[in-house]
């Protein structure tokens, strides 16, 4: 029987899923609970498997390990990013890397909605001053008309857009793939900064996105605009964020995902009452994990079987659009 490693499922998703369940028919299983307390650890847990299904972000696949683990020949991905993976070094050393893209479509894009509604109708302070015995009045804003940018059109950009239409809104769209736009209006990217309302971030983090929304970004947008990102924390430059939020440079903003996960305790971010906060959830629901774990496993049956599936490539310029570059 192959070999497979789990090498980081905490807090534990997998070990109670269907698809671990058929994993075990076909396989053998080196199964961890606990996260690698170093990459010294991650690597030992890797060594000697051909096989590793990688649950957690925080666990990197780093030209190191691929060179010190020399049965290794697949990785797959729970998830859509592959930014704690070096691609280019898993293709120099022969390990395919695959994802599980678009199962999660939904439940983001649902959380994105909801975190645009969130802060426009100061939802959670709302909350908070009727639980204390308040009864404030006023404080929200209608999103019937509005425009709603929407960065990167993959599964979950396009879910959103249809969401947004559904409420009234004006879409609009900035993306690396213009021909894949389905109907949704697209422009130039100062052009969506300057016109929306509500921008929401889904694309994948790589070289060419990280800090692509800094204070050249915050200083075209509305002094009104709602900044939403469900994506990577790494995509928008967090200190410009914090100082367009506290100079009302922007009106507010909906964060899933951030910098340093979990967030550290003095983050400022975690003082203002413009923002709404959850802690890199969007994804994580019954339905989406499910989904995503029987295609991580089904990923491996494929690839034992001789059919690659939802293999990654990799590329060091989005300039050939290739799927590393590409939207969530």
């Amino acid at each position: 029987m192959p070999k497979v490693v789990v090498p980081d499922d905490w807090p534990p998703v997998l070990a109670n899923s269907g698809g671990f369940r058929r994993l075990r028919e076909f396989a053998e299983i080196q199964y961890f609970e606990t996260l690698p307390g170093s990459q010294e650890q991650l690597i030992e847990r890797v060594r000697h498997a051909e096989l590793a299904i990688n649950i957690r972000a925080s666990s990197k696949f780093t030209e190191e390990l691929f060179q010190r683990c020399p049965h290794l020949r697949l990785v797959s991905l729970w998830g859509t990013g592959t930014d704690n993976v070096d691609l280019m070094a898993a293709e120099r050393y022969g390990v395919t890397i695959t994802n599980t893209p678009g199962v999660s479509a939904f439940s983001v894009a649902e959380h994105a909605l909801a975190l645009v509604l969130a802060v426009a109708r100061g939802i959670p302070s709302q909350d908070a001053a009727t639980r204390g015995g308040g009864w404030p009045r006023g404080q929200g804003i209608e999103l019937h008309g509005k425009t709603l940018g929407i960065i990167g059109l993959g599964a979950i950009g396009r879910r959103l857009a249809e969401l947004g239409r559904a409420i009234g809104m004006h879409v609009i769209a900035w993306t690396v793939h213009p021909n894949a736009a389905l109907g949704v209006e697209i422009v130039e990217f100062d052009q969506l900064l300057r016109s929306s309302d509500v921008i929401s971030i889904h694309l994948r983090l790589s070289q060419q996105t990280e800090g692509m929304i800094g204070p050249r970004e915050f200083a075209l947008m509305k002094n009104s605009a709602i900044l939403v990102n469900t994506a990577r924390g790494a995509i928008v430059d967090e200190g410009a964020l914090v100082d367009a939020l506290l100079t009302k440079r922007i009106a507010g903003a909906g964060l899933d995902v951030f910098t340093t996960e979990p967030m550290p305790s003095g983050h400022t971010l975690r003082k203002l009452s413009n923002v709404v906060l959850t802690p890199h959830s969007a994804g994580v629901t019954p339905e989406a994990l499910e989904a995503g774990l029987q295609l991580a496993v089904e990923n491996v049956w494929s690839f034992l079987a001789g059919r690659p599936a939802n293999v990654v490539v990799p590329t060091q310029s989005c300039a050939d659009k290739s799927p590393h570059c590409a939207s969530l």
